[in-house]
């Protein structure tokens, strides 16, 4: 019963032409035909007609039995709505969206009731097209046009039009109105024209309501823009993506120019006070109270309390956050004296560079200042540690836990504790442990003073290898000082001896063996002096490009085959001041060692490049000050160094090779005569991966007419070497003095022997001032070399000189008068060198 009154409630559809039979004419046609043949019957005689009579209905019989069976089986099926349609029907005309399908030409195949209500059709007649519909209506030409171009392309569409008053009805009736319209191409078997379906809504409400929360929303940001509070909202990456009126007023940002993401937390939060906002760990999915000053635009600083609050994402990361903002300037608030005094205290505790935190009895971590989060706010965010020892390394937390124990229960005379930073080795910090004493001991127990102290630790251990090596080396020049004077005796008896002997003597070759291994040992102690920064250079502006590649082809030779050597040169290289060969032992002792590191063959690369002096704080080296440089690279692909070989790298007599294999002043050379020369080396090794040497050499700024070289000059080959000049020898080496004294004088040479300088005083005197030259030793007792040459020149200002020693020229050339000309001899050195320093210097 209830089923059919619904039926009969439920609005009849406005026009239906679904079920219209698509074939009339065809019967017409079988009906006529049918009349005709009952008249041809009628007209003929009843004896003829009988058969056809009877054939015609035997036909008729075997359509209507197969007719029958077909309906049976399911292949014809009789006119009439089946429970689908009826379903599909009843949606339609219930739907309170009109509905109207068509065909490609136009015509209306159905409209449910909703259709012509909206469109003002009071019958299945008046029933128009949606084109026809919305045709008197300039707003709606577009979009009707443009939905439609889209069915007859096969595609659906949609859009919202505006009408000044109701389709069918004058503007009384409601004022404008908003329609959707969406047309839909329809897919039905069996008919070769394109089907659309039209749905229409009325959203005009809905628009009311959207207009009505638009309208909330605007008024609710002008609410917040001018609320007597700032406001403001960061995204983790620190970008400000708004800020309220009132905060922008205080902080002098002008909004009309003000884009989301154009202004960052750094620009707005003073110091160090920026870490109090960004730390995730401390106040994420809480509101945390934090008093800090901003930064206005003028420079100017606002002191304010924030009460921020960082939201979790679904996915567990930290959301833009949440900050209001309450201004704590003069006048601001009621209780002047005690605001005042809240801001000076919260300035104190953010910008002293010393990190504080308050501790609670079990050590976790309470209020801490921007300084304390900035120095554990990584730390602090691994795993959301709030415990004072989870941040610290793990062999570090017993004392420390032990220290802040002690401190909770009261004992204040507790020493600093330093302890390396959890996660990072590299960095350390000394703790200051202060215990409460007034209240319960509730959430303040302890107070904690932190210090970072990883570049004081970086610096000590420097400072340390530094006093290492340069103790190693004093005692490495005083060695070879000591070692120079028994080999320039050596060397210079055996020239003596290989004067007197023939190569064919059996001892001629017994006497080249001693002078090839004392020349041997003299190299060993030149390396000694090269790392202890006392040997001779001779520095000349170099233009660096092309002394490597010159250089380049004995490197290829020393790698062999299984090393590919590479030259990467910048262009417009600075000219550098080097010695010319001390600079190329450099290189070929970096690639000894890179060729031993690389058994297996490898690859070594040799960068050059101009550094300027912005550029050198991006590398992490200490102490490397700032200026200008040539960054000389050289890089190997082998095995690499562990941090143990690393820490003795440049020590002499260290190496990683077989006994017998090296001698450990490789690196400690190239470390020496880098140092000397003014410049820096460092490296960085990897395991499995490589090691890279950095060199830097200061630029040097050309003098006018300065010109770079690229080889080492000699001078002309001297072939005379006899004299008869009269030679005063000074030199306390008893030996030493011996065999210069013999080798001056079998040039032809008149030589006054004295042990030191006293002596030689009394012997000028007592020659009357003939004496042509002076060879004297530096290094003397009671008289040295430079305080000689001194007394010397207050009679004698023409006077030639000859220093030798076992150290560099530049160790004792700050002790003579500026301008003061004298030749240098080097010690060791033999016969014929110093027949050739005595006679360049006589013929000077």
């Amino acid at each position: 019963m209830s089923d059919r009154v619904h039926q009969a409630a439920r609005p009849a559809p406005a026009a239906d032409r679904s079920q219209r039979v698509a074939g009339v004419g065809w019967l017409i046609i079988l009906a006529f035909g049918l009349v005709g043949v009952s008249i041809g019957f009628a007209l003929v005689d009843a004896g003829r007609g009988e058969p056809f009579m009877v054939g015609v209905l035997g036909i008729l019989a075997v359509f209507g039995v197969a007719t029958l069976f077909a309906a049976a089986t399911g292949l014809v099926r009789f006119a009439g709505r089946g429970p689908r349609e009826d379903l599909a029907k009843a949606l339609l005309v219930s739907t309170d969206e009109g509905v109207l399908i068509g065909d490609g030409d136009g015509r209306i195949v159905y409209s449910n009731h909703a259709y012509a209500s909206l469109t003002g059709a009071a019958g299945e007649r008046e029933v128009r097209s949606v084109e026809r519909a919305f045709s008197g209506s300039p707003e709606a030409a577009e979009a009707i046009y443009r939905i439609a171009q889209a069915l007859r392309e096969g595609r659906s569409s949609r859009g919202e039009i505006r009408l000044p008053a109701p389709l069918g009805g004058p503007a009384e009736r409601g004022g404008a109105r908003w329609y959707r319209i969406i047309g839909r191409p329809l897919a039905i078997g069996g008919r070769k024209r394109p089907m659309f379906a039209w749905t229409v809504s009325d959203i005009s409400a809905e628009r009311a309501r959207q207009e009505s929360a638009f309208q909330d929303l605007q008024h609710a940001i002008d609410y917040l823009d001018h609320a007597p509070a700032g406001f403001f909202s960061a995204e983790p990456d620190g970008r400000v993506v708004y800020l309220n009126a009132t905060l922008a007023e205080w902080l002098g940002v002008d909004l009309a120019g003000f884009e989301p993401g154009s202004l960052a937390l750094a620009d707005i939060v003073r110091g160090d006070g920026i870490a109090l906002l960004t730390s995730g760990a401390q106040i994420r999915d809480r509101t945390a109270i934090i008093d800090l000053d901003l930064i206005k635009q003028n420079g100017q600083s606002l002191p304010v309390r924030l009460l921020h609050r960082v939201p979790v994402t679904a996915d567990g990361a930290p959301g833009a956050t949440r900050t209001l903002v309450l201004n704590r300037s003069p006048g601001e608030e009621v209780s002047e004296a005690l605001r005042a005094a809240e801001v000076r205290f919260t300035r104190f505790f953010n910008n002293t560079p010393m990190a504080i935190a308050a501790l609670d009895r079990e050590g976790r971590i309470g209020r801490a200042n921007a300084a304390f989060v900035r120095l554990f706010g990584a730390a602090m965010g691994r795993g959301g540690a709030r415990r004072l020892v989870d941040l610290v390394g793990d062999a570090d937390r017993p004392k420390l836990e032990a220290a802040l124990k002690a401190a909770a229960e009261g004992d204040a005379m507790l020493e600093p504790i330093e302890a390396t930073l959890g996660g990072d080795d590299q960095r350390s910090a000394r703790f200051y442990i202060n215990p409460v004493a007034e209240g319960d001991g509730g959430e303040e127990a302890v107070i904690i003073n932190a210090i970072d102290i990883t570049e004081q630790r970086a610096l000590a251990t420097q400072f340390a290898q530094s006093q290492k090596m340069q103790a190693v080396g004093q005692l490495a020049g005083g060695i070879a000082h000591d070692f120079n004077n028994v080999l320039t005796a050596i060397i210079g008896f055996s020239d003596l001896l290989l004067a007197n002997h023939r190569p064919s003597d059996p001892s001629f070759q017994d006497i080249m063996n001693i002078k090839q291994n004392a020349n041997r040992a003299a190299g060993l102690i030149r390396q000694l002096l090269a790392f202890s920064r006392r040997q001779t250079l001779r520095p000349q502006v170099l233009a660096l490009g092309e002394v490597l590649a010159d250089l380049s082809i004995l490197l290829q030779r020393l790698l062999g085959e299984n090393v590919r050597l590479e030259l990467v040169h910048g262009r417009d290289l600075w000219p550098i001041k080097f010695d010319l060969n001390q600079f190329e032992q450099v290189i070929v002792n970096l690639a000894v060692n890179a060729r031993d590191a690389m058994p297996n063959g490898g690859t070594m690369t040799i960068r050059t490049r101009n550094l300027p002096a912005a550029e050198v704080g991006r590398f992490p080296y200490k102490p490397l000050p700032e200026a200008e440089y040539v960054l000389i690279e050289v890089g190997d692909t082998g095995t690499g160094m562990t941090p143990e070989v690393q820490v003795k790298i440049f020590e002499p007599f260290f190496s990683t090779k077989e006994v017998g294999k090296g001698t450990g002043l490789g690196l400690s050379t190239v470390y020496g005569i880098v140092k000397q020369t003014g410049g820096h080396i460092f490296f960085t090794s990897q395991i499995a991966k490589g090691t890279v040497f950095r060199i830097f050499v200061p630029r040097h700024v050309a003098a006018e007419g300065e010109v770079a070289a690229a080889h080492a000059e000699s001078g002309p080959e001297i072939a005379d070497l006899t004299g008869t000049a009269t030679i005063l020898l000074v030199e306390d080496e008893e030996a030493v003095r011996a065999f210069a004294a013999r080798a001056l004088a079998s040039r032809g040479y008149k030589v006054y022997e004295t042990a030191s300088g006293v002596e030689a005083l009394a012997v000028m005197k007592e020659s009357g001032g003939e004496v042509d030259l002076i060879v004297s030793d530096v290094v003397m007792p009671e008289l040295d070399g430079p305080s000689l040459l001194k007394e010397l020149r207050k009679t004698r200002p023409d006077l030639k000189i000859i220093f030798i020693s076992g150290y560099a020229e530049d160790a004792f050339r700050k002790n003579l008068p500026e301008g003061e000309t004298f030749h240098f001899l080097p010690k060791p050195f033999s016969l014929k060198q110093l027949a050739v320093a005595v006679k360049e210097t006589l013929g000077r």
